[in-house]
């Protein structure tokens, strides 16, 4: 266990640059799957966990070895009933201790090492991995200050991958009919907690080559030891009762990471999500933690300002979990949707809430859908942060790429089985309630007052002066580095010039005459 060195000389990025604006990589994906909300996902890890043979690379911005990866036993059913332990950390000893060849590596974002103290059983499990010679658990602090490591990756045997929005810690375990009154939503210290929506993409075949390498660079800028090479292998590790949603597809993949030591900075999701957002004839369905970045929204209102623009349509909690995020992510959402909609004249654009009875649910998911067309899914939210900080890693589909157009029925169920979810309507339901209303925006209105799960639309409220000045400066969300010391360094949230700033000084223009 340990941090990296400023002067390692391993802790330079080995990896070849991108070939293509947008992309680090392709590579082929004999299955894949998106898995949405943690109670499967929890499950199906487990289960492909079991089979490795040789390594498993864990990289997060947070582990917790506490939680129970499977819910709904009691506690005196004892491991050797279930076969193996259900809890995180005795899992991964079990798992060492039956595989004689299998290393375990689990790189956690720096932060982590201040949660430990009040974490007291986790540094029972940590402890032990420091004794374990097969067993490395190290923080990654290979960023520059303020920044974050956000990657949620798992790779094992360089076989089976998984990239998406999921954290395997404590406080994400949900079902998704997100009961608003589930007993099995709880803490490991038994308080209960909200419903909470997630999702992340399984993936089988070449591409979890592709994730062990950037995987294996971070483990090394963080200070980590070289990786030993792993034989090449066609064991089947999928999940045992995982339907296989995708089949022989190319799957891409792009990264942002902050300009630090001798690495470039890489904003390769920026430049994507600005390329899919361009692309869009019919539609882009979105469901993103947060709602602030200045380039996406930019993107958005250029496309609202065509003749015929596509409907958007995003999914994204009611707040931000905590009061700094609230003060960071609220009030700039508040900003920008205010313009957004001064500027959507055909009422293209909407924002939406999901809650379980009178309970909002959290949306941790990163997921984008254009067109049925393309399917991405990752780490990256829609702020700042994710565009230009934060070490983030997203993965896609698209049904245009030769090879490919198989993939578009796969995505367009997803983007029912999404609807479905949060409408609370079954899934075959969807396609005739498109067709019945027109739009994702009128389906979600007309299904707002039915069932226990609905859809609330967003409306910005009015920010108080205070408010509005720590929105536009972009301090809590900054597009890099150095703004979060100069906040207003390159013209903040509303810089002079660009859509967005003109767009609301024609609003208070408008509401200095009213």
């Amino acid at each position: 266990m340990g941090a990296s060195s400023e002067t390692d000389p391993t802790c330079v990025s080995r990896l070849a640059p991108s070939s293509e604006r947008g992309v680090w990589r392709y590579a082929k994906a004999d299955k894949a799957r998106v898995i949405v909300d943690a109670a499967d996902y929890f499950g199906c890890m487990q289960n492909a966990m079991s089979k490795a043979e040789r390594r498993i690379l864990l990289i997060g911005w947070d582990f917790d070895t506490r939680i129970h990866l499977a819910h709904g036993r009691k506690w005196w059913q004892r491991a050797w009933k279930r076969g193996y332990p259900r809890r995180l950390g005795g899992f991964i000893g079990w798992l060492v201790r039956h595989r004689p060849a299998l290393e375990v590596r689990i790189l956690k974002w720096s932060y982590g090492a201040f949660t430990l103290f009040t974490r007291g059983a986790m540094w029972i499990d940590v402890l032990r991995w420091v004794r374990h010679p097969r067993i490395k658990f190290r923080f990654d602090t290979a960023h520059p200050v303020a920044c974050s490591h956000h990657q949620k990756i798992a790779v094992i045997d360089n076989r089976l991958a998984v990239c998406g929005g999921i954290d395997m810690t404590d406080g994400r375990w949900d079902t998704r009919d997100h009961r608003e009154d589930n007993p099995e939503r709880h803490t490991v210290r038994r308080s209960r907690y909200a419903p909470w929506h997630d999702a992340t993409m399984m993936l089988q075949g070449d591409v979890a080559a592709a994730l062990a390498d950037l995987g294996q660079d971070r483990w090394i800028c963080a200070g980590g030891d070289d990786f030993d090479a792993l034989p090449d292998t066609t064991a089947d590790l999928w999940p045992d009762k995982l339907d296989v949603a995708f089949e022989n597809v190319e799957v891409g993949i792009a990264r942002t990471r902050a300009a630090h030591r001798e690495w470039d900075a890489v904003h390769e999701i920026r430049d994507l999500f600005l390329a899919h957002i361009a692309r869009a004839q019919r539609f882009i369905y979105a469901e993103s933690q947060y709602f602030a970045s200045r380039a996406i929204a930019d993107a958005i209102l250029a496309r609202l300002q065509e003749p015929d623009p596509p409907e958007i349509a995003i999914v994204h909690p009611a707040n931000a979990d905590g009061w700094l995020e609230q003060q960071a992510m609220d009030h700039i959402r508040a900003e920008l949707v205010t313009v957004i909609e001064a500027a959507d004249k055909d009422d293209r654009f909407s924002l939406w809430c999901p809650y379980s009875g009178e309970t909002p649910i959290y949306v941790h998911a990163k997921i984008m859908i254009v067109d049925d067309e393309v399917l991405r899914i990752g780490s990256a939210n829609l702020n700042n942060r994710s565009m230009g900080l934060d070490s983030e890693c997203d993965v896609f589909i698209d049904a245009a790429r030769p090879g490919n157009g198989h993939a578009g029925e796969g995505i367009a169920k997803l983007r029912h089985s999404l609807m479905a979810e949060h409408c609370g309507v079954e899934e075959d339901a969807i396609p005739a309630l498109l067709e019945k209303y027109g739009s994702m925006r009128a389906l979600f209105e007309a299904e707002a007052s039915d069932g226990s799960r609905t859809l609330r639309r967003y409306h910005p409220p009015e920010l108080n002066g205070i408010a509005s000045t720590l929105a536009k400066s972009q301090l809590l969300d900054p597009e890099h580095p150095e703004e979060m010391f100069e906040p207003f360094a390159k013209g903040g949230l509303f810089r002079e010039g660009s859509r967005l700033g003109r767009i609301r000084a024609r609003l208070l223009r408008r509401k200095t005459r009213e």
